[in-house]
């Protein structure tokens, strides 16, 4: 036995010598960021030994002044005698996007708005099947002295003219006392199926202005749940933070990966219910005082993989092709069924999937943008952990999955982080100084960098001429933010420890980030060049391009074209929709009209599977330059360049 202790979070745990530094900090509820889920690629789980000695060995994540400092990596490192560790808080970096979050009320306020016209003008119903009814019942006596639920039975039947009712057993349960709280005068709130109803919550006295429903994203790397008043489609409170799913890998692959080992599985699920969806319900409990007995109905949107893992079902053969999803359109569930901390008689349901790669979270995207209900050709981009593309309009719709990664989600990259406090949002180099200016989120110091920043960042270093159009930093600029390491591996530093309190390190973003970024924005622009191929068409037919998911309101569309991220076509054709998945998933949620349309989408929509696709490789690796090989297919990026 050897035993480590944590300094940084001063937790000493007991271990079996041999065992892995980054297995055993999970197993102690210890964050080490690790996106690759200890491949050995990302390089981002070092640590400090302080004292002791392990197997470990350096490599090129580890510079040699860190070498000397004592950093490792955690997942390449072996326990084989006591030893004092540090995790160095930029590790928690990415821990920013556990902790719950507010937001920002306004742009919300308009993203939903906007979502309600919309079913406004389709002329779709705000009606659900979901109804509350305050009753008054007799009270017993020796002469009427039947069963509460018989009792209960008579006057339903005699109140709402129908033939029963039906109920869970945690009804049951309840009841008796319920009815005698208020002397038989009770609310009950139900769904009305034919000639019978089903009882989901029996209150005692008249609450007939109480009944609420969750809209929930689940994202790769964040989650957002929306409280929602049912009966006035009021949008009561709205909180966020990290999938606690991200310590087991960035993306749903590494995430799959670890589900499938040993007993994995419910850990994923665990960590998703029990660690990220019920603190963070639990919280608006806190805020709002609202019973969660009162919560009836949740209408939750994620990609394939997280619906999979929220479900607790095996997901391996999402990622080994012929790539099947164990499902498309949501099972029966009741808020028992999955563990959420609300009505256990609630009624949960998931937006359909459309296949392995493409999920919930974009049918609901779908929904909210409205491409079902236009006629002008709509390109729809999801920038988020995974990429997802669609086009169409209200009479085809055509969907693909990009292997982009999270690098749009500040994953691959030496300094990334989500878009929280802390975070470079902004980025401008003078051309002469070659100095950077940084917007940041919040009042604080930077502690890394997001997706918006990074798009920025890489076009400013092309136009400044710190790098080529291959992404590599050129050599002999005689620039203290430019060096290169023992590697022969460039880096530009966008913040130096010495000018801010509290960082450890030096803030950099060397080629090797840079390569993993032009890849990931090789692939979501390749995607979208495909997918219009697929249909003989190019981007001149394209009518409008809206940008969903979680890279943020800040990205620049102008520089985002300059990369090669998004296609050089007229400006005023893109728009920035914020959480789509989240907004659909509110649609769904106050309207069975807008649930039954969210379906429809699922069933309509058309997949390519690009890894398959006779040119996708092709056209792939054409653009992963920047902006691409073929400077012609970027008019005005060329015009600009030259």
């Amino acid at each position: 036995m050897a035993k480590v202790f944590f300094k940084s979070h001063n937790k000493e745990v007991q271990c079996e010598v041999g065992e892995n530094l980054l297995d055993l900090a999970r197993k102690a509820d210890i964050f080490i960021d690790a996106p690759c889920n200890g491949s050995q690629s990302c390089g981002k789980c070092k640590v400090k030994l302080l004292d002791g000695k392990c197997d470990t060995e350096k490599n090129i994540h580890i510079s040699d002044d860190e070498w000397e400092q004592g950093y490792i990596l955690a997942c390449a490192t072996k326990v084989t005698e006591d030893i004092v560790v540090d995790v160095p808080s930029k590790l928690s970096s990415s821990m920013h996007g556990m902790k719950i979050e507010g937001s920002d009320k306004k742009v919300d306020k308009d993203l939903f708005d906007r979502a309600k016209k919309l079913i406004d003008d389709n002329g779709l119903s705000y009606s659900t099947n979901i109804e509350k009814r305050y009753i008054e019942l007799e009270e017993p006596s020796l002469d009427d002295n039947i069963s509460d639920v018989d009792r209960l039975e008579r006057q339903v039947r005699q109140d709402f003219g129908i033939d029963g009712i039906d109920f869970r057993l945690d009804i049951l349960r309840k009841m008796p006392k319920v009815l005698r709280e208020n002397n038989f005068k009770v609310t009950l709130t139900y769904v009305k199926k034919r000639n019978k109803i089903t009882i989901l919550n029996i209150e005692s006295g008249n609450k007939e202005g109480e009944l609420y429903g969750l809209a929930i994203d689940i994202g790769t790397t964040s989650v957002v749940v929306c409280l929602v008043n049912l009966i006035t489609n009021e949008i009561i409170e709205k909180t966020s933070s990290g999938n606690s799913q991200i310590r087991y890998g960035a993306d749903v692959i590494n995430r799959i990966v670890f589900a499938v080992r040993k007993d994995n599985l419910e850990i994923m699920r665990k960590a998703i219910v029990e660690d990220t969806l019920n603190p963070l319900i639990e919280s608006i409990y806190e805020k709002t005082g609202i019973d969660k007995n009162n919560v009836i109905r949740a209408v939750i949107s994620g990609n394939t993989t997280m619906s999979t893992l929220f479900l607790g079902i095996y997901p391996d053969y999402l990622r080994l092709e012929p790539y099947i999803p164990p499902y498309l359109k949501s099972p029966r569930l009741m808020g028992e069924d999955v563990g959420l901390n609300i009505n256990q008689s609630a009624l949960i349901y998931l937006s359909p999937n459309v296949a392995s790669y493409v999920g919930g979270d974009i049918t609901a995207g779908v929904l909210s943008a409205g491409i079902w209900a236009s006629e002008e050709n709509t390109l729809f981009i999801d920038l988020g952990t995974n990429g997802e593309i669609v086009f169409g309009n209200k009479d085809f719709m055509m969907c693909c999955a990009c292997s982009a990664g999270p690098a749009f989600e500040g994953g691959g990259i030496s300094c990334g982080m989500r878009a929280s406090a802390g975070a470079i949002e902004k980025v401008s180099i003078d051309k002469d100084t070659l100095e950077p200016k940084l917007t940041i989120i919040g009042e604080g110091n930077p502690i890394g960098i997001c997706g918006s920043g990074i798009i920025d960042l890489i076009c400013q270093m092309l136009l400044k001429g710190v790098i080529d159009r291959r992404g590599k930093i050129q050599k002999g600029l005689d620039n203290r933010r430019v060096r290169f390491n023992e590697h022969e591996i460039g880096e530009y530093v966008l913040a130096f420890k010495d000018d801010y309190e509290g960082l450890e390190n030096d803030l950099v973003v060397n080629e090797v980030d840079i390569d993993n970024f032009i890849r990931a924005k090789g692939a979501i622009y390749s995607g979208a060049s495909v997918l219009l191929e697929s249909l003989g068409m190019d981007f001149e037919v394209i009518d409008k391009v809206y940008i969903a998911g979680g890279i943020g309101n800040n990205l620049d569309i102008e520089n985002s074209i300059l990369i090669g991220l998004l296609p050089d076509v007229d400006r005023s054709k893109f728009k920035y929709i914020g959480n789509s998945s989240l907004v659909g998933s509110y649609l769904a949620l106050i309207s069975s009209d807008a649930k039954h349309k969210l379906e429809e989408i699922g069933s309509q929509m058309t997949y390519v599977e690009l890894s398959v696709y006779p040119t996708y490789m092709d056209e792939f690796v054409s653009a992963c330059f920047l902006p691409h090989t073929n400077i012609d297919s970027f008019p005005t990026v060329k015009e600009i360049l030259e």
